[in-house]
């Protein structure tokens, strides 16, 4: 783990929200880090739009922002409205989103996804593909409305390389886009994440049954990537015990043994960052894989409740992570980063709009300064 700053003379240096992180190629500014949200403001040909351009930019205090899931593929498109990382339309529509980033001094990342089994063939127009033929039980939304989660096909073993070069073309283009670097999704019940769980991945190749082998996709698409844009430009994202999407992880020691050995396998790697999504980052399981991983560690708790600015601070505080991972408070607040450093009041998000259109709720939130009477207090 690397910072900018030094001991003092009295004690160890305990770096709050509001100090500078290097991670990997990454120089950030401070450790509050933009959530990748969910938005569903690109078209249907998956080109970010000029009011996610204007989204993105609000947010650059943010030490790093962490773009919403990208389609690498189209086979990977995940839900309506989601952008992609695959045409040269897609890749122009983020270079606006990235040099507005840039221009106001942030840093921006994208993280790069594959939907694996949630998605629906009416999303994508191609079969649904997984690492073992079992279907969620449960709806997504597909053409605006409720639609079973399919039956997938299992991916074959020779398939298994093209997939992994689509996460490697789409980083490259995140790189050709403006990007600052990728985070690979592994987490919340998509594909790479799928590999990972038992109750997903039932195969009985190499790919499949033991934890070593149940990695063993995950590390080759990080190895992949690392390889053709860097390892200082490449994080990851993981939620251990998150239990969603059909995706149950209830059994602690074949967690452990899952996801310790995926940090053992990265470690060497020389990422930029893990990114952590659980709610509990004191315990047991987070901190040893961040030991194991040894490397700049994000956590993210926002679960059932947003992470407030004073669990936040605690965190940081209580060195239990190098970085913290902020959703709904980032949407609701373009201006975060000072609302926190000077202790000011926010606005509450409007959850009705978090999948509209257009700038209702994207980017109506008025800063601070613009707060005309002074915002509701949601701490």
């Amino acid at each position: 783990m690397t910072d900018t700053s030094t001991e003092p003379m009295n004690g160890p240096f305990v770096p709050d929200l509001f100090t500078p992180l290097t991670a990997g190629d990454l120089a950030l500014a401070n450790r509050i880090v933009m959530a990748p949200l969910t938005r569903s403001r690109s078209g249907v040909d998956g080109v970010p739009t000029d009011v996610m351009v204007e989204h993105y930019e609000q947010r650059a205090s943010v030490g790093l922002i962490i773009s919403e899931g990208t389609f690498q593929s189209v086979a990977g498109k995940a839900f309506d409205g989601q952008p992609g990382l695959v045409t040269d339309a897609q890749i122009a529509g983020w270079r606006k989103v990235t040099d507005a980033v840039h221009a106001q001094g942030g840093l921006i990342v994208a993280q790069v996804m594959h939907g694996g089994r949630a998605t629906h063939t009416a999303i994508s127009g191609l079969p649904v593909e997984a690492p073992s033929a079992l279907a969620i039980d449960g709806e997504t939304h597909a053409g605006g409305t409720k639609v079973p989660y399919p039956l997938p096909r299992a991916l074959r073993l020779d398939e298994l390389p093209a997939v992994a070069d689509t996460f490697v073309r789409a980083s490259q283009n995140a790189v050709d886009a403006g990007f600052d670097g990728v985070e690979l999704h592994a987490a919340n019940g998509y594909l790479l994440h799928e590999f990972l769980g038992a109750t997903s991945n039932v195969r009985t190749d190499a790919y499949g049954g033991t934890p070593e082998n149940r990695i063993r996709f995950v590390v080759e698409v990080v190895q992949a990537v690392v390889a053709k844009i860097g390892a200082g430009r490449v994080g990851i994202r993981i939620s251990p015990e998150r239990d969603i999407q059909g995706l149950i992880e209830d059994d602690p020691a074949d967690v452990e043994a899952v996801y310790g050995g995926l940090m053992d396998a990265l470690a060497p790697l020389g990422l930029a960052f893990v990114s952590v999504l659980h709610p509990e980052p004191a315990g047991a399981l987070v901190q040893g894989l961040r030991s194991r991983f040894g490397g700049p560690f994000l956590v993210n708790t926002g679960f059932a409740e947003a992470t407030t600015r004073d669990q936040a601070v605690a965190m940081m505080a209580d060195d239990l992570a190098d970085a913290v991972v902020v959703g709904r408070a980032v949407i609701a607040n373009p201006d975060l980063v000072r609302r926190w450093r000077e202790e000011l009041e926010q606005n509450e998000v409007d959850f009705s709009t978090l999948y509209a259109d257009g700038r209702t709720g994207y980017t109506d939130y008025p800063t601070y300064d613009e707060t005309e009477p002074p915002a509701r207090t949601a701490r």
